[in-house]
C-alpha cells in the first residue's frame, strides 16, 4: 500500500514537476521552429499547420474523456476562446516567430522572460492576483518579478565576452543570431515584446476561461481550432503561392507536428490544468527554466553564440523565479493550513479543494511557447 505521505508529496509536487516539463517541451519548440524558418517554412503556414494538428490530436481524447464534465458552451465562453485564439496563435506565435529571425532562439526565450512580469502585472490589475505587501510571501513575489524582469534586461542590454564552450570552441558554422539578423536586432526585439504582451494577456484570459470552463483538454481543443482557423484566413493572405504550403520528411514537418502536438494542444492543456489551482503568475513564473534550457541547446545545435551576459541573466532570473515560486507556494501553504479562503487570490477562492483535477492524460507534458 502506498504511504499517504508519499501521496501527499506527490500531490504537492505535480504542479512543479509538470510546469518544469512544461519548459523542457517549450525548450524544443524554440529549437526546431528556428532550424525550420532558418530552412525557408513560411511562419503563416507553420502556424497553421501548428494549431490544426493540435486540434486534431486533442479532438479525439477531449471528446471522450470529457463527454460527462464537458459544459455547455455559451456566447460569453465562445468570445472568450475566439480572443484567446487571437491573442496565441495570431498575435503571439506570429510576432514571436518574427522576431526570432531576426534574433535567435535563446534571445527570443530570453525575451519572453518579461511575461512573468507582465501576467503579474495584469493579474493584479483584473483582480486575479493579491499582493500583501506587508506579507513576506507577497514582498517575495513582488521582489522576485522584478528581479526575473531585471535579469531578462541583463541578456537583453549586455552581451559581454563570448564564452567558449567545450563543443564550441572550433565551430566557426555562421549561427543564427549572426550575420543580417544583428541589423534587425532591435526590430526583433520589438517583435518579440509584442508577442510578450500577447501571451501574458493569452494566461490571464485562460485562467478566467478556465472557471467557466472547467473541461481543459476541450478547452484546449477549442483554442487551437479557432486558432488555426484564423492563422488560415492570415496567411492565405500572407502566402499566397502553393508552394509555401508543401512539407517534406525534414524539419517543415517535424517542426508543425512537435509544435502543434507539445507546445499548443498539450501546453494549453497543461497550463489550464495548473492555473486551475495555482494561478497564471505561477505557470508563468516557470517560464525563466525554458530560457536556460534553449541557451544550451542553442549553443550546442544551432551554433548560437553563448556570451557572459546570457549566463549572469540566466542566474539572476533563476533567483528571481526562486522569489516568486516561493510566494506562491506560501500562498497555497496559508490557505490549507487556515482554511481562510480570503487570503487566496479570487482564482483560488472559487472553493475549498485545491488538488488538480485527475484525468487520463493528467501526467502528460510539457510550454508553451510561441511560440
Amino acid at each position: 500500500m502506498v504511504s499517504p505521505r508519499l501521496v501527499e508529496a506527490f500531490r504537492r509536487a505535480k504542479p512543479y514537476v509538470l510546469m518544469v516539463a512544461l519548459q523542457v517541451g517549450s525548450a524544443g519548440m524554440y529549437i526546431i521552429s528556428t532550424v525550420s524558418l532558418n530552412h525557408g517554412m513560411s511562419r503563416y503556414v507553420l502556424i497553421v499547420y501548428r494549431n490544426a494538428i493540435a486540434a486534431l490530436v486533442l479532438a479525439p481524447f477531449a471528446f471522450f474523456l470529457e463527454r460527462k464534465i464537458r459544459p455547455k458552451m455559451t456566447l460569453s465562453v465562445f468570445l472568450q476562446i475566439m480572443m484567446l485564439g487571437f491573442l496565441e496563435p495570431i498575435l503571439d506565435q506570429n510576432f514571436a516567430y518574427l522576431g526570432m529571425t531576426y534574433t535567435s532562439a535563446s534571445f527570443a526565450s530570453a525575451i519572453m522572460n518579461a511575461v512573468p512580469s507582465v501576467t503579474f502585472v495584469m493579474a493584479v490589475a483584473l483582480r486575479l492576483e493579491r499582493v500583501k505587501i506587508k506579507q513576506a510571501r507577497g514582498m517575495a513575489k513582488i521582489i522576485g518579478t522584478v528581479v526575473t524582469f531585471m535579469g531578462a534586461l541583463v541578456m537583453t542590454l549586455y552581451k559581454g565576452p563570448i564564452i567558449h564552450l567545450i563543443w564550441s570552441k572550433d565551430n566557426h558554422h555562421a549561427s543564427s543570431s549572426g550575420g543580417a539578423s544583428d541589423k534587425h536586432w532591435i526590430t526583433g526585439t520589438l517583435f518579440i515584446l509584442i508577442g510578450c504582451f500577447a501571451w501574458s494577456a493569452f494566461y490571464n484570459l485562460q485562467s478566467i476561461t478556465v472557471k467557466r470552463y472547467p473541461a481543459e483538454m476541450s478547452l484546449s481543443s477549442l483554442i487551437c481550432l479557432v486558432g488555426a482557423m484564423q492563422s488560415t484566413a492570415v496567411a492565405l493572405v500572407a502566402e499566397r503561392h502553393p508552394a509555401a504550403w508543401k512539407v517534406g520528411w525534414d524539419s517543415r514537418l517535424l517542426a508543425p507536428v512537435y509544435t502543434g502536438v507539445v507546445s499548443s494542444g498539450i501546453t494549453y492543456y497543461v497550463q489550464g490544468l495548473v492555473m486551475k489551482s495555482r494561478g497564471p503568475v505561477f505557470v508563468t513564473a516557470f517560464n525563466p527554466l525554458c530560457m536556460i534550457i534553449v541557451t544550451i541547446l542553442g549553443s550546442v545545435i544551432l551554433s548560437e553564440k553563448l556570451y557572459l551576459g546570457s549566463i549572469i541573466g540566466g542566474i539572476i532570473i533563476a533567483a528571481g523565479l526562486y522569489s516568486v515560486v516561493w510566494g506562491k507556494s506560501k500562498d497555497y501553504s496559508a490557505a490549507n493550513i487556515t482554511g481562510d479562503e480570503q487570503q487566496e487570490p479570487p482564482h483560488l477562492s472559487q472553493g475549498k479543494e485545491y488538488e488538480l483535477p485527475v484525468t487520463a492524460t493528467d501526467d502528460v507534458k510539457g510550454a508553451k511557447a510561441p511560440k
